[in-house]
């Protein structure tokens, strides 16, 4: 069994984490990757009102005794949803913990601290990864640019970045960005970091409430079949590309500075979460996809995943690289 410091600090099997996915961070995925033995994450933002995410805590309890977290992630918005409301929601139904990422956690530190939940900041460069240290966050969850969604505007690969915020950090580090199998786990955690978060990868499986189409898109797509949108506007996010994005792409290659109500309609979250997610058109609407997509080849039970990942890991760790030490 891998024993790392994620896996003391939160109480899991395994230092496998299940990364905050919008639409997809429901009871069903969460409620599987904990009983799994993993963590998981619901997503506050999956639900329209703070209520609506106290209800679907209450069914994910429903489904497993194991510990789970909600992710939190601060988007710009000209309505911003109720932030407030939805910590509020995690600190009175008592979820051990919590991911903050988007902006800087600080406003939201003293009511996840007087709650004594955990809480882990997900960041894409070391002076925002230090940063969140300063603020008390528990652990750190430090995106490559190999990631889906928003992998920030450095563009610094795991390979570079994991090994330097385990330099530069005290606390836990979560490997993400690229990563979908046992051979990364193995690499993430001789590279300094105590586990591995996934998002792409658990969207595949049998758990996530995804229309199948979608999931096999993820298999039948490659490492090559990401595009990375809105760089025009330095809010960059990693895509699978397709007729939207290459939409998306042609109005910001237009000369002049970009016209952020053009691509509204096509960015817009409903699109995903109702045509591609739930309907399986996936030239419908936007489709976060990382490029871990080249090592995704079949739909598992989330089980069936989790217990392959570490098994391969602890292979790699214990057969392969020992040999080469002989």
């Amino acid at each position: 069994m891998l024993h790392t410091r994620i896996t003391d600090l939160y109480g899991v099997e395994h230092p496998i984490v299940q990364g905050g996915l919008q639409a997809v961070g429901v009871a069903e995925l969460t409620s599987a990757v904990a009983n799994a033995g993993a963590m998981g994450f619901m997503t506050a933002l999956s639900f329209d009102t703070p209520e609506g995410l106290r209800e679907e805590i209450a069914r994910c309890r429903d489904m497993t005794d194991k510990p789970f977290g909600v992710n939190i992630t601060v988007l710009p918005a000209l309505q911003p949803p109720d932030y407030p409301g939805y910590l509020r929601v995690v600190a009175e139904e008592g979820v051990e913990f919590v991911e903050t990422a988007g902006r800087s956690p600080e406003p939201f530190m003293p009511v996840i601290l007087d709650a004594g939940i955990k809480v882990t900041h997900k960041c894409t460069s070391i002076r925002h990864a230090l940063k969140a240290q300063s603020l008390g966050v528990h652990a750190v969850s430090i995106d490559g640019f190999e990631c889906a969604g928003h992998p920030g505007e450095d563009d610094i690969t795991s390979l570079i970045l994991v090994p330097l915020a385990a330099d530069a950090l005290d606390v836990p580090v979560i490997a993400s960005g690229g990563f979908g199998d046992g051979r990364g786990l193995a690499a993430a955690l001789a590279l300094g970091a105590d586990g591995v978060n996934m998002g792409t990868r658990f969207v595949a499986t049998e758990e996530a409430p995804v229309h199948p189409a979608a999931k096999q898109a993820l298999v039948d797509h490659g490492e090559r079949d990401t595009a990375l949108i809105l760089r025009t506007l330095r809010n960059t996010a990693r895509v699978l590309r397709n007729e939207v994005a290459e939409k998306v792409l042609e109005v910001e290659a237009r000369p002049g500075p970009t016209d952020i109500s053009e691509l509204i309609p096509f960015v817009a979250g409903s699109a995903a979460r109702e045509k591609v997610w739930g309907e399986g058109q996936v030239d419908a609407g936007i489709l976060s996809a990382g490029q871990v997509m080249g090592l995704i080849h079949d739909v598992p039970t989330v089980a069936e995943l989790v217990g392959r990942i570490v098994a391969e890991a602890e292979a790699v760790i214990g057969t392969r690289l020992a040999a080469m030490t002989g």
